[in-house]
């Protein structure tokens, strides 16, 4: 059932390719335990033992503010077609704002998304697979378009207040710093 390892092989790596979600887990030592799902062509593997993604504007911000205070990070895959399986990738990230020195040598693995706020570089300490069998199958027909219109729609300027309203802290009043490290003076 259950395996472990200390990188990802060549097979897992063609197994997250094929993947449309994933899902983020993060928390410190006394907050809520965050986990958001991700799609959007955002997910890069750079080797075996590190990846990164790209993550856009909405409606909070938790992963940021819990990784600048306890850089723990679970990334999970779940297979809902083909073959049963659960990839969890467990190490330690850290937040790449837009006024950081390797944001651009980061941001050339994307295509680029409306409202990309963040990438996060995870540096992989054990891969985990287990078995899936009582995952439901469930049949991918497209990616949602919404929160990329949304992003167009409010432009850098209105991104930016949103960032101000909305992104400064996590439900837990943790800060993200995400406009001090985002908007250039």
């Amino acid at each position: 059932m259950g395996k472990q390892y200390e990188a990802l092989s060549e097979r897992l790596i063609e197994f997250i390719a094929e993947q449309k979600i994933f899902f983020v887990g993060t928390a410190t030592t006394d907050s809520r335990v965050n986990v958001s799902p991700k799609g959007m062509d955002s997910f890069r593997v750079l080797n075996n033992n590190r990846v990164i993604w790209l993550n856009v504007t909405g409606s909070g911000n938790e992963s940021s503010a819990h990784v600048q205070r306890d850089p723990r990070m679970t990334i999970m895959f779940c297979s809902f077609e083909g073959p049963p399986l659960i990839l969890r990738l467990y190490g330690a990230a850290r937040v790449i704002h837009k006024n950081d020195h390797d944001w651009e040598e980061l941001f050339a693995h994307f295509n680029p998304l409306p409202g990309a706020r963040q990438i996060f570089d995870l540096s992989i300490d054990l891969v985990q697979t287990s078995c899936g069998m009582a995952t439901p199958y469930y049949a991918y027909t497209g990616d949602r378009d919404l929160l990329s219109d949304w992003a167009r729609r409010k432009g850098d300027d209105g991104l930016k207040q949103y960032w101000e309203e909305k992104n400064q802290s996590s439900i837990d009043n943790i800060p993200t710093h995400i406009v001090e490290n985002n908007v250039r003076s």
